[in-house]
């Protein structure tokens, strides 16, 4: 290239076209602000140590105690490994709440009551955390989160914790995982701890097996109020609570809770020797949340006096350690890769109607114990 053309930004400003030039136009800016990327490299997360993670729950920090429960909803090994052991040293400060699990059909007032209610905990002097499982589309994998956003009174009250954790399609794993972000919350202080379950389904069998008291939401004049429901989910609740009683539905409700009192009296005794109880409230109105955590309190002073307090929260230790040990084989099992190699072929042939379901399965397993037992 010629000297000349090196000075020329455009060939138009060349001598021949008198009378006409162009600009060079402005320089563009940086796409992001040098002062906002400097601030972000500062302020760039701190990796904590297991001990660090531990201190920081012990102390009741917010942001440590929430980047540790990541820790255990992470599907990494490594993240699994660091969560295991910061659940380890802060099992032995666990324990020390009472720990509620809430259901209801979709449309009942769930987070509307558990922020009514929350008010009335952190109220009484109580330091609360939210545990909520919100259910996850099966096509996307995604899941909204929104239970922090309709609770806004209680997500800004200093003895409030809310943390939502998305389903992901695998109750059971779930299940796990806030039994352990459980633990680490009553690490960090917290006394009452609330568990809001996906909605009437196979969920509340997990979240039943780790709390002490299951509280039951239902709202009137939605038809025949014991139909829509399973005879298990309702042998499951210490309490029945009809929501939205208020307005012209104060009567409804008032039928409803006879009704479900007298279905009740139909189910054998609960090996807690306590008596469910129906009652009515409005979370709009804040009425009859009293009477409710009133009834929590009869209900972990009598299992406290018979002992089925202690015993319950031991057979549900002992459920878990089971539970784990399904799960991780189940795990184990499916990311071996001769299995992963193998199960498409067995998958045809069963499509094909060349072999049984149940003959495939145990050629599966086979392999995949022959595979352990080589590599031992």
């Amino acid at each position: 290239m010629s000297d000349k053309n090196k000075k020329q930004d455009h060939i138009e400003n060349d001598p021949s076209y008198k009378g006409l030039q162009v600009n060079s136009g402005i320089s563009q800016p940086p796409s992001i602000n040098p002062r906002i990327a400097e601030r972000l490299k500062k302020n760039k997360r701190k990796k904590y140590s297991v001990d660090d993670f531990v201190k920081g729950i012990l102390d009741g920090d917010r942001g440590i105690l929430s980047q540790a429960i990541t820790l255990i909803e992470s599907s990494k090994f490594e993240h699994q490994k660091i969560a295991q052991e910061i659940i380890e040293k802060c099992l032995p400060y666990s324990g020390k709440s009472i720990r509620i699990g809430i259901t209801g059909v979709p449309g009942a007032g769930k987070s509307t009551f558990i922020e009514a209610f929350g008010k009335h905990v952190t109220g009484q002097g109580h330091k609360l955390a939210v545990l909520a499982i919100d259910p996850s589309s099966e096509r996307s994998k995604g899941s909204i989160l929104g239970d922090k956003t309709r609770m806004e009174e209680l997500s800004v009250d200093q003895n409030a914790y809310i943390r939502p954790s998305p389903s992901a399609g695998s109750l059971g794993g779930v299940a796990r995982k806030t039994r352990e972000s459980l633990i680490l919350c009553e690490a960090a202080g917290f006394d009452t701890i609330l568990i809001e379950t996906v909605g009437v389904g196979q969920s509340e069998t997990a979240v039943h097996s780790m709390v002490d008291f299951f509280l039951l939401i239902k709202i009137a004049g939605a038809g025949d109020e014991l139909q829509g429901i399973k005879r298990g989910i309702m042998e499951m609740a210490d309490l029945i609570s009809i929501n939205k009683a208020d307005g012209n539905n104060v009567h409804k409700a008032q039928l409803a809770r006879v009704q479900f009192e007298n279905a009740l009296h139909l189910f054998p005794q609960s090996p807690s020797g306590w008596t469910p109880k129906v009652l009515t409230c409005s979370a709009i109105e804040k009425t009859g949340i009293d009477n409710i955590w009133d009834a929590i309190m009869d209900y972990c002073s009598h299992t406290q006096q018979n002992g089925y307090f202690e015993q319950r929260r031991s057979e549900q230790a002992k459920y878990w350690m089971y539970e784990t040990i399904n799960e991780q084989l189940k795990d184990g099992f499916y990311q071996k890769q001769l299995i992963k190699e193998q199960i498409p072929e067995f998958e045809n042939k069963v499509l094909n109607d060349e072999m049984s379901s149940f003959v495939a399965a145990f050629k599966l397993l086979d392999a995949y114990f022959q595979d352990i037992k080589n590599k031992e």
